[in-house]
């Protein structure tokens, strides 16, 4: 099995190495329609219009010719590095030992680009061009404590033997961006891209529901909170590079 997995580590890097040789830098050139498709991830992004991509993203773009093309992004996460799944540990006693309680947070988020693409002139290895998209998105947050209390309700946070509660919120957003972008050709069918844009983003923050339970002076209590959704809008410039690969 080493042999065969060595074998074709081999040939791969011979293929590279001979794609390599086969053509210099002053050889390469844009690609064109004959290679329809791109498939690229991004490496650095700046949004200052509310909508958050967690690094990397995926894009892939289809070329209807050498000047239209269409564009799909997805995103995953809330492009703040945030866990998707987290369980915090709370102890009875400072030395760790006695009754434990958790806090667990679950966390989905889905961010969704729809868009095209019109492509410039441009030069042997640089592909300008402009862009409009429009951003859907969705996420949840669900908080579950156990044999634990926040402080939320009840004073005293930490960990409390007679707490338990369960909290849930979600958002929607939509949006959309506009701006310019430029691909440069390094390798064959490899570039290195840049954009930047100008995009509005509105949320739609649901409903958020809390059930608190615990035990005061013998008797159990349970406490049910509903707070109301919010919505709120931001507008501002966004800036990205991607690397990408045109097949």
């Amino acid at each position: 099995m080493k042999k065969v997995i060595l074998t074709g580590c081999l040939a791969v890097s011979a293929l590279f190495a001979s794609n390599v040789n086969a053509q210099t830098f002053a050889d390469v050139e844009k690609a064109t329609d004959a290679t329809p498709f791109s498939i690229e991830t991004t490496l650095i992004e700046n949004f200052g219009n509310g909508m958050n991509w967690t690094t990397p993203a995926l894009r892939g773009r289809y070329f209807v010719d050498n000047n239209i093309a269409a564009r799909l992004q997805i995103g995953l996460g809330d492009g703040l590095g945030s866990a998707m799944s987290t369980t915090n540990r709370f102890y009875e006693n400072m030395d760790g030992s006695g009754g434990e309680g958790t806090q667990e947070i679950n966390r989905m988020s889905v961010n969704i680009q729809a868009g095209a693409e019109y492509h410039f002139v441009g030069t042997q290895k640089l592909d300008p061009y402009t862009y409009l998209g429009v951003n859907f998105g969705f996420g949840t947050q669900k908080v579950t404590g156990t044999a634990y209390n926040d402080g939320a309700v009840v004073p005293g946070a930490g960990y409390n033997a007679d707490h338990s509660f369960e909290s849930e919120g979600g958002y929607t957003l939509i949006g959309g961006i506009i701006g310019l972008g430029m691909d440069f050709y390094f390798v064959e069918n490899v570039y290195i891209g840049a954009e930047l844009g100008v995009g509005i983003t509105a949320f739609n923050y649901k409903d958020s529901e809390r059930t608190d339970m615990f035990k005061a002076g013998g008797s159990d209590f349970q406490n049910d909170i509903k707070m109301a959704g919010y919505e709120e809008s931001f507008i501002g410039t966004q800036a990205s590079l991607r690397l990408g690969w045109r097949f």
